[in-house]
């Protein structure tokens, strides 16, 4: 039996109604898809064929907002976390074999929350040197790599940098798009995208398009300190996922 026949009708339905949910987040945000689908996905469908899946089915969302915001991208800020980002993933490969990786998985999850709770506050100090860039950049690839969710930490950087909503939407989606060609290729290289998963994928494309296009327009419409509780609120819920793994 296919992935999608094993799925049925209802499943699909239930799938395209997350999926609608999760990128009208990352169309708003930026980040955020993979917070909202996986654990929901995962309900329907196993999560080694979701994750590979919605890694693919992003990256599309991904390459098409890169091509929407590229003239408001902090290339800077972008390419400063990348290399840490790749530091943290080679380390991750040791830690697998070396740590207790349910102690590091609760910590790491305290820590954005905190920060998440801390970032609610009315006001909050712009870091003004990119120093920060390192510790970021090195646990996004090391939690990107150990657990699926390096994100809440480029966010992080972003958020105490206090970028504008466009400048923070747009580098937080430039460096996803650098980030995500890597998983994918391993993905693919592990003979994760069997040909009923590319054909989940296709059918996914009008609702991510559909998720995208509204939640830009709901972008266009919040205001800075909106903008900034609604990204607040979405690591709150990262760090609990992260918690709850």
């Amino acid at each position: 039996m296919s992935l999608i026949d094993s799925v049925g009708l209802s499943g699909l339905i239930f799938m395209a109604l997350v999926l609608l949910g999760a990128y009208i987040i990352k169309g708003m945000a930026g980040f955020g898809s993979g917070l909202l689908a996986v654990p929901l996905l995962a309900l329907v469908a196993p999560l080694t064929v979701i994750v590979p899946v919605l890694g693919l089915i992003s990256y599309s969302g991904t390459l098409i907002q890169a091509y929407q915001l590229r003239e408001h991208v902090v290339w800077r800020d972008c390419w400063l976390v990348l290399p840490f980002s790749i530091m943290g993933v080679l380390v991750a490969l040791w830690l697998f074999k070396q740590v207790d990786l349910y102690w590091l998985n609760k910590a790491l999850a305290v820590f954005v929350m905190s920060y998440a709770l801390y970032s609610l506050r009315p006001e909050n100090t712009a870091v003004k040197n990119r120093y920060w860039a390192m510790p970021a950049g090195f646990l996004a690839g090391l939690v990107g790599a150990l657990f699926g969710t390096g994100g809440p930490f480029y966010v992080t950087y972003l958020k105490l940098r206090q970028l504008n909503k466009s400048a923070f939407r747009a580098t937080i989606v430039f460096i996803f798009l650098f980030d995500g060609a890597i998983r994918i290729s391993a993905y693919s290289a592990g003979g994760f995208y069997p040909a009923d998963a590319l054909i989940m994928a296709a059918m996914a494309l009008p609702v991510l398009i559909l998720g995208l296009f509204i939640g830009h327009r709901i972008h266009l419409k919040i205001t800075k300190q909106r903008f900034n509780q609604i990204i607040s609120v979405i690591l709150l819920l990262s760090g609990l996922m992260l918690f709850l793994k």
